[in-house]
């Protein structure tokens, strides 16, 4: 048992104990007070009807009609006591029963089932009537042995016992509820905390439903995360490693070849530059992904106007595609202007548009196109272009580090960082980027940015004839 489950016991025991005792206690003084309330006297209804009669009898009738009422009364025998302890019938009354009667004479409630009525014989008289339970066979009231007088304070012993013991039970049962799921959270994170990211608390919580089991599902899925995370960072590792592999191996060669072959000095030298520049813009892309997902991404102050950079960046395009035969369309028409950072922006749509100059085919045009959506206050940007396309179950992978396309990795010579980048970029200031392969063939790549402002103008066509 842990130190929480003693808490939660220790806690709940004394709440329940508490209960326990105020009960107890207020049992106690209603039963004290109930037994000084107890009387000698009938105080039933039918006493305060018999009194009353009575009362009437002699009022109205004097003391021998009352004599005759009396000795022919087979029930309810009143006594009747004058100013001189004296007793109507002459029988024995008990003094103290007498000084109770007069006692409430002075009561208004209890003023009905005592009378003090004063005759015509000149004599005052009190009317009461004992309790059936001090009355014996000769009924005459028993006051020869009275009962002790009740304890002045007393607990009722066997239910307090009970309600101990329940308490204690069910206080048990509540802390072992409440503390299991979390000895069982424990033991999770210590198993995560030494790298062990199997544990699955769902099954163990499959019968709760409060936010312990909340709390559970939600460990699970953080450890879901984690281990993507984890196999995320183990393939980067190995794709960066196989990436430099190779132009580390032609590098070695280049430098053999030349301590070989001396003639050939010059152009072993060129390759090895050629191969230093491949390993430097690797490397180069490598950093640019890694600030990007560390949350490094500089200033975000820009303000930048998309017609301004799209146009820059279609021009360039299009002199990089006009030198192997292919052709870059667009017209950004609209002033939307974006908060964020103007180079990284550029370097996303630019990443999308050299990609797409690579995959299209010989003599055909890459489109890029704008839509501003009003209502949500997002720009689209639609990159377009003519190539082979890509199977539907890589449209998201495309965009994981290192990923080629089974359609392409053997016509192109990147490294598979351009679309990563992009994404970074783009999700970095609030937008989205997704892929879709285009009904009469080739893809088409869909940047939506959140903007800040803009002055209506017409906006170009997008790519509306795709399908998902």
């Amino acid at each position: 048992m842990g130190r929480l489950f003693w808490k939660f016991f220790f806690f709940i025991m004394v709440a329940q104990m508490t209960a326990i005792i105020g009960v107890g206690i207020m049992f106690s003084f209603e039963n004290r007070e109930r037994n000084q309330r107890a009387t000698d006297l009938d105080l039933s209804p039918p006493a305060v009807f018999t009194i009353r009669s009575a009362a009437a009898t002699l009022q109205y009738g004097g003391t021998e009609a009352l004599r005759k009422l009396i000795v022919n009364a087979e029930r309810h025998q009143v006594y009747v006591v004058n100013e001189n302890q004296q007793e109507l019938l002459g029988r024995d009354v008990n003094p103290k029963l007498v000084e109770e009667a007069r006692a409430l004479l002075t009561t208004e409630v209890r003023r009905r089932v005592v009378e003090e009525i004063k005759a015509s014989d000149g004599h005052t008289y009190l009317l009461f009537l004992p309790s059936p339970s001090h009355m014996n066979s000769g009924r005459e009231p028993r006051h020869e042995n009275p009962p002790p007088p009740p304890p002045p304070f007393s607990f009722p012993m066997m239910p307090m016992l009970v309600s101990t013991i329940a308490s204690l039970f069910f206080a048990m049962l509540l802390a072992w509820y409440f503390s299991q799921p979390i000895r069982q959270l424990k033991s999770a994170f210590a198993n995560a905390a030494s790298g062990n990211l199997n544990d699955r608390l769902a099954p163990l919580m499959s019968k709760r439903s409060d936010e312990l089991a909340d709390l559970g599902r939600d460990f699970d899925s953080m450890t879901d995360k984690l281990r993507a995370l984890m196999e995320s960072q183990r393939r980067l590792l190995h794709d960066v490693s196989h990436e430099l592999r190779s132009p580390i191996a032609r590098l070695q060669a280049s430098i053999g070849l030349a301590r070989l072959q001396p003639e050939k000095t010059a152009a072993t030298l060129e390759r090895i530059e050629r191969e230093g520049v491949r390993m430097d813009k690797l490397v180069g892309e490598l950093l640019t992904l890694s600030r990007l997902e560390a949350g490094v991404t500089g200033a975000m102050e820009d303000h930048i106007r998309i017609e301004d950079l799209l146009g820059e960046i279609i021009d360039d395009a299009r002199f990089e595609a006009e030198s192997i035969d292919r052709h870059v369309e667009g017209q950004a028409r609209t002033n939307v202007v974006i908060k964020g950072g103007a180079e990284l922006l550029y370097r996303a749509i630019e990443n999308v548009v050299r990609n797409a100059i690579k995959q299209t085919a010989i003599d055909t045009v890459v489109a890029i196109n704008t839509l501003v959506d009003q209502e949500k206050k997002h720009v689209q940007i639609s990159v377009i272009d003519r190539g082979p396309g890509v199977p539907e179950d890589e449209l998201q992978l495309i965009f994981e580090p290192f990923f080629r396309s089974t359609r392409t990795q053997k016509s192109t010579h990147g490294y598979g960082l351009g679309l990563t980048i992009a994404r970074r970029i783009v999700e970095a200031h609030g937008g989205t980027i997704r892929a879709f392969n285009r009904i009469d063939g080739g893809l088409c790549v869909n940047i939506s940015l959140p903007y800040d402002s803009i002055d209506p103008l017409p906006s170009s066509a997008d790519c509306s004839d795709h399908h998902a």
